[in-house]
C-alpha cells in the first residue's frame, strides 16, 4: 500500500485534533521533496503550525526546503477574497441601481456559518488546478477530523445548490424569451448570452472536476493519523465511515507517538498496558491500513534536526 501512495497527486492527512497530523504531513512532504517529488504543503487548519514546525515565517506561501514549499491558508482572508471576487463580477453584470442591495446580500451569505469552509473549498480548487503545472505533489494538513469531513461533503452540497441556481437562471431566461415576443427591447436581451449563467456553469464544471478528483483513488488518498488512545479511535472509526458514505479512497493510517518499550516504572508500565490494549484494537479495526508506527520522540518536533528525525522514521517505515 505504501508503493502505490508515491502515485498519488494528492493526500490529505487528517485526524483527531493534537494527535500530530502536522508532523506527519510535513515529515511526508520532506521525504517526498527528497524523493525529487514538487511538492506542496498545504495547511487547511485555522490553527496553523506548519511553519512552527520548519522554524520558518510563512507568508500564505513560502519555500521550505528544496523542492518543498508550504501554504497556509486563512479562512477569514479566502472569505473575503471570495466576497471580493464576486462583487467584482457582478459588477459587469448587474445594473449598479440594485447592486448596493446585491452586495449587502453577498455580505449576509457570507458571514453565515459555513461560509468560511466554501471560501477554503474554492481555494483548495485552486490548488488542485496548480499540480502538474507546478507540482507533482499536493498534501494537505487538514484541520480536526470534523472541520475536515465538511470540507470535503461540500463538492455534494455546492454541486446542489449551483445546479439549483441554474435551473431557477434556465428558467428566468425562458419567461424572458416568451416575454420578448413583439417587444424589441427584451427580445435583445433575451437574444445575448447570459454572463450570469455561464458564471454559474463555470463554477459548476469547476466543483465536478474537484468531486471527481476527490473520489479518484489514483489520484487522491486519506490518510489518518492516531495515537494509541480510545478517543482518536473512536473518532477514526466514524471518519472512515463518512469518507466511505462520500467515496473518498483512505490511504492508511499513521500510529504516531508510540510509548518507548523501556519505560518501566509502574506510572509508565500502566500506560504502556493501556496502549497495547488500544493497538490491539486498531489492529482488529484497521489492521490492513495501517502504514506506519512512530514512536514518541524525547522533544518537541521544531526545526529541521527534530523533522529530520521522523523523515528517517517514516521512510524506514513505508519502505519495510
Amino acid at each position: 500500500m505504501a508503493a502505490s501512495l508515491w502515485d498519488k497527486k494528492a493526500l490529505f492527512f487528517g485526524g483527531k485534533g493534537g494527535v500530530g497530523k502536522t508532523t506527519c504531513a510535513a515529515a511526508f512532504g520532506l521525504l517526498a521533496a527528497q524523493r525529487g517529488l514538487k511538492t506542496l504543503v498545504v495547511s487547511t487548519d485555522p490553527a496553523h503550525n506548519l511553519g512552527d514546525i520548519f522554524a520558518v515565517h510563512i507568508n500564505e506561501e513560502g519555500e521550505l526546503a528544496p523542492n518543498l514549499w508550504g501554504y497556509e491558508i486563512d479562512p477569514a482572508k479566502e472569505s473575503s477574497r471570495y466576497i471580493a471576487q464576486i462583487k467584482e463580477q457582478l459588477k459587469n453584470v448587474v445594473s449598479p441601481v440594485i447592486m448596493e442591495e446585491i452586495e449587502r446580500q453577498v455580505e449576509a451569505a457570507y458571514s453565515a456559518p459555513g461560509s468560511e469552509e466554501a471560501a477554503v473549498f474554492d481555494k483548495f480548487i485552486d490548488m488542485l488546478e496548480r499540480l502538474d503545472r507546478e507540482f507533482d505533489l499536493l498534501i494537505f494538513d487538514t484541520a480536526p477530523t470534523g472541520h475536515t469531513l465538511r470540507l470535503l461533503s461540500l463538492p455534494e452540497l455546492l454541486a446542489a445548490w449551483i445546479d439549483r441556481l441554474i435551473k431557477q437562471r434556465e428558467k428566468a431566461n425562458r419567461l424572458l424569451a416568451m416575454a420578448a415576443v413583439g417587444a424589441p427591447d427584451l427580445k435583445d436581451r433575451a437574444n445575448r448570452e447570459d454572463p450570469v449563467l455561464s458564471t454559474l456553469k463555470r463554477r459548476q464544471e469547476r466543483f465536478g472536476r474537484a468531486r471527481d478528483f476527490l473520489v479518484d483513488s489514483q489520484q487522491a488518498a486519506f490518510i489518518f493519523v492516531l495515537n494509541a488512545e480510545k478517543l482518536p479511535i473512536l473518532e477514526t472509526k466514524k471518519a472512515l465511515s463518512v469518507l466511505k458514505k462520500n467515496h473518498i479512497p483512505v490511504g492508511g493510517i499513521i500510529i504516531n507517538r508510540l510509548l518507548p518499550e523501556t519505560a518501566a516504572d509502574a506510572f509508565w508500565s500502566q500506560r504502556k498496558r493501556r496502549e497495547a490494549e488500544c493497538l490491539a484494537e486498531i489492529e482488529r479495526s484497521f489492521g490492513d491500513l495501517i502504514l506506519a508506527r512512530l514512536p514518541l520522540l524525547p522533544d518537541d518536533i521544531y526545526g529541521r534536526a527534530a523533522l529530520d528525525q521522523v523523515v528517517a522514521l517514516l521512510a524506514r517505515q513505508l519502505a519495510a
